[in-house]
């Protein structure tokens, strides 16, 4: 595995130089920011990110606004006790996309960050979980949240500003030619050999989980 100033000069070699390549690589939000996230906000991201997937983006873009008012702003207190009623109305409702399985992660993760209000909030436990084990964080996601396996999860916390890595083709094709993986991770094994390899990358650097796996996108 390379040092990661080998593969910052690799990328910076590609899109102009060092200071080009620095100037394209934002810092996450930090954990005080993040608690200060409203509970709505962390349900739109989700919901907005759970319904890209395996979908055009741009479609689910240009409706958001019409997201945003069929779910009551997402307001987690409504969302979370929706009735058939209003659920049967959405699968009605032209300005989303009316998918109903989907329309039902809303309630189930509006509920689940009802639990984590109880566990100190959204914010304090999502932007605060460390960093060095992101992995646990994707973890618990996956198994609490509803369809926030993979991906979603992973760009759910991107799109809110927390410290991420999102295991895209390239930044997957970077890992497996550093030896970190032989193939997309989707075991633990893997996945912790993932985050071992950020964990060193952040030593190494003094950078977050977010620049540097921008880095390795673009270091291909």
């Amino acid at each position: 595995m390379r040092h990661f100033d080998e593969i910052f000069a690799i990328a910076a070699s590609r899109y102009g130089g060092t200071d080009a390549l620095s100037n394209k690589l934002s810092k996450p939000k930090s954990p005080a920011e993040l608690a200060e996230m409203p509970e709505d906000r962390w349900l739109s991201i989700i919901t907005k990110c759970i319904f890209q997937a395996g979908f055009n983006w741009k479609v689910i873009e240009n409706k958001w606004d019409g997201f945003e008012t069929a779910f009551d702003g997402f307001d987690i207190g409504r969302c979370a006790f929706m009735d058939d009623e209003k659920f049967d109305a959405l699968l009605q409702d032209t300005r989303i996309v009316r998918n109903g399985t989907k329309i039902a992660t809303v309630r189930d993760n509006a509920a689940f960050l009802l639990e984590l209000r109880q566990e100190g909030g959204v914010g304090k436990i999502l932007g605060g979980w460390p960093s060095d084990d992101y992995v646990g964080l994707l973890n618990m996601l996956g198994k609490r949240g509803s369809r926030l396996g993979g991906a979603s999860a992973q760009y759910a916390m991107r799109f809110a500003g927390r410290d991420s890595f999102i295991l895209s083709q390239d930044v997957t094709a970077r890992l497996v030619a550093e030896g970190v993986v032989d193939k997309p991770p989707t075991s633990k094994k893997a996945m912790a050999s993932v985050q071992a390899a950020f964990n060193t990358w952040m030593e190494q650097s003094g950078r977050s989980l977010t620049e540097i796996s921008r880095v390795l996108a673009m270091s291909l």
